[in-house]
């Protein structure tokens, strides 16, 4: 009965008048103050307030609906499909829209629903692998910035796929602890390239000395990466630097050089077809020769297999005797050691290049290491 009557009220009400009534019943109706009895009568109350020609009259309704969980399924789906003020909320909060339904109004590409759903409270993995994929861009950008979003390995890869020529975007995925490595390393390419290209860059240090500058950055980024990335990642990482041609003979004497054992045997394999076990065998016990034959099966060649072979012994041999060796050790004696030939052999010239330089830059770092300890030290009494 009291429906009955709103409802005859309600054609000759003024929009204010209307908005007001339609607050106080969503009110009530969110409360659980409508008697059992008027239940039917009220939903369906509810259900021509939608057909309401002013928007101020659906935006009441959707404001008062927006936070109820037993709001009726057919009055959110019309809601969530009216102009974005209306829908707009109904999107964002209405715990009564399923993922599927989330899925569906992403998939119908208008772009302001689509960051509606973005900045939902909670998102499912699947709910955010439909952004990642047909999102638009401040779209993306709102769900990479929604703590409350189950985000997978995936579908942060698919968002740099689409989006990591974007500075903002991929500075975001940047900061991102769980970024899957290889992509980040696909992003560091995509900066330097980016970095490559700028007229400012160019203006400031000049074409072809901007590209060595940025390609040697790119390079020092991934052998960051790959000193640090976990042993989990660490083949994603090697397949993804062999099918972009990262893994060359300087790449690999770095590593090695450097210590990182896991990451060296892991590209070994990688290049070698061969299994885990069987490189790790020959690395750590193998013979002189087993090694070398090991390394030319990778694509080296005669020449700079041996400076392989020498590297990979010499750690061997400190860490069965567990003394301490470093870069500079290793950099220094195999200096020392092929010295007299690379005059004669240029691809061994070139590496020991690399190798020099991996000294210096150590050096430089060892120093560098030694003063902050210096001035950590507290000051001796005169």
């Amino acid at each position: 009965m009291i429906v009955k009557k709103f409802l005859k009220w309600f054609d000759t009400a003024t929009v204010t008048q209307r908005c007001h009534a339609t607050a106080a019943l969503t009110r009530a109706y969110a409360q659980g103050r409508i008697p059992a009895e008027e239940g039917p009568g009220v939903e369906a109350a509810l259900s021509l307030l939608l057909d309401d020609p002013s928007p101020k009259v659906r935006l009441a309704l959707a404001e008062g609906l927006a936070s109820v969980e037993h709001a009726p399924r057919s009055v959110i789906l019309r809601l969530a499909e009216d102009q974005f003020e209306v829908a707009a909320r109904i999107i964002a909060l209405s715990p009564v829209l399923s993922d599927n339904d989330l899925i569906e109004i992403i998939a119908n590409g208008r772009a302001l629903f689509q960051q509606f759903v973005a900045c939902r409270s909670s998102l499912s993995i699947q709910v955010s692998a439909a952004l990642a994929e047909v999102g638009s861009r401040e779209a993306v950008s709102d769900l990479l910035d929604n703590t409350g979003a189950q985000v997978a390995r995936v579908s942060l890869r698919r968002i740099a796929e689409r989006f990591g020529d974007d500075p903002e975007l991929r500075s975001r995925l940047f900061d991102r602890g769980d970024l899957p490595c290889d992509v980040r390393q696909g992003l560091v390419e995509r900066l330097g390239a980016a970095l490559a290209g700028s007229e400012l860059v160019r203006f400031a240090i000049g074409g072809s000395r901007s590209r060595k500058v940025t390609e040697e950055a790119c390079v020092n980024a991934t052998l960051t990466l790959a000193d640090v990335v976990g042993a989990e990642e660490i083949p994603a990482l090697v397949e993804h630097l062999r099918m972009s041609g990262r893994l060359t003979p300087a790449f690999l004497m770095h590593t090695l050089c450097s210590g990182n054992v896991d990451f060296f045997a892991a590209a070994v394999v990688a290049l070698s077809g061969m299994g885990d076990s069987r490189v790790r065998g020959i690395l750590n016990d193998g013979r002189e020769a087993a090694i070398r034959a090991l390394y030319r099966s990778i694509g080296l060649d005669r020449d700079l297999a041996p400076v392989f072979v020498t590297a990979t012994l010499m750690w061997r041999a400190a860490s069965r005797r567990q003394a301490g060796i470093d870069v500079g050790s290793v950099t220094r004696a195999l200096m020392r050691q092929y010295a007299s030939c690379s005059g004669r052999v240029p691809a061994v010239a070139e590496l020991l290049r690399l190798v020099e330089t991996l000294h210096l830059n150590w050096h430089r770092q060892s120093s560098r290491d030694y003063a902050h300890a210096l001035a950590m030290e507290p000051a001796v009494a005169a």
